[in-house]
């Protein structure tokens, strides 16, 4: 009688362990997207002023920390909903700004669908291919913390030409990042969903908010 492949055996519960991560991610993202949309959307009809920088460093890093504290828990869930809910209403006011100025509206429509092409685009990649791009971690990781603090750097000098050379860095950065966190899930690297969407979504908000910054650019110019 012929034996069973024990390749077979052991790796199809890692294969299903995956699948439903990736389910669950995909999911969770999805909802999250949308809930953040819609606290974006109450924060721009009723006109919210921006919550500065301090307090949105504060509060972003505070519930990030409670979510990944409570990520194996019921509790991580809501944290994740607060997190995203609290991106959005941080999202209001920049919308608002920059339906403000002339073609406003076409300039949001444009970022955002730019930002679902890549996403869709980039993910579905990783998700097809199935390659690795777990190399990508350490210059994911430098790169995203010198384009932080040069951005903290064009805001207290001033300095509108760093801006947009870090908007610009922050768009190459989220989608190496999209590709990487993807890669992640596929390959076992991340098995946690909660927090593979919290990475996700903070690729997502990054890369909409850099395309704003330079197609908002690009409008005055």
């Amino acid at each position: 009688m012929a034996m069973p492949d024990k390749t077979v055996v052991l790796t199809q519960p890692s294969v299903l362990a995956t699948n439903k991560v990736i389910r669950n991610t995909y999911i969770l993202l999805s909802m999250t997207l949308l809930f953040s949309a819609l606290c974006a959307g109450i924060a721009v009809a009723m006109n919210m002023p921006p919550m500065g920088l301090l307090i949105t460093l504060a509060g972003y890093f505070g519930l990030l920390f409670l979510t990944t504290k409570f990520r194996d828990s019921g509790m991580g869930l809501l944290f994740v909903f607060a997190l995203t809910g609290f991106m959005g209403l941080t999202l209001g006011p920049i919308i608002s700004a920059y339906l403000s100025m002339p073609n406003g509206s076409e300039i949001v429509m444009t970022a955002m669908g730019g930002t679902g092409v890549i996403f869709l685009g980039l993910s579905g990649y990783a998700l097809t291919t199935r390659k690795d791009f777990s190399f990508m971690g350490g210059f994911l990781m430098v790169g995203i913390l010198v384009a932080f603090l040069a951005g903290l750097a064009s805001l207290f000098f001033t300095m509108p030409g760093l801006s947009l050379a870090v908007s610009a860095m922050f768009v190459l950065l989220m989608s190496g990042l999209i590709l990487y966190e993807t890669s992640q899930i596929i390959h076992g690297g991340e098995t946690n969903y909660v927090m593979a969407t919290v990475t996700l979504y903070v690729a997502i908000y990054n890369l909409f908010t850099s395309l704003l910054h330079l197609l908002g650019a690009f409008n005055e110019e």
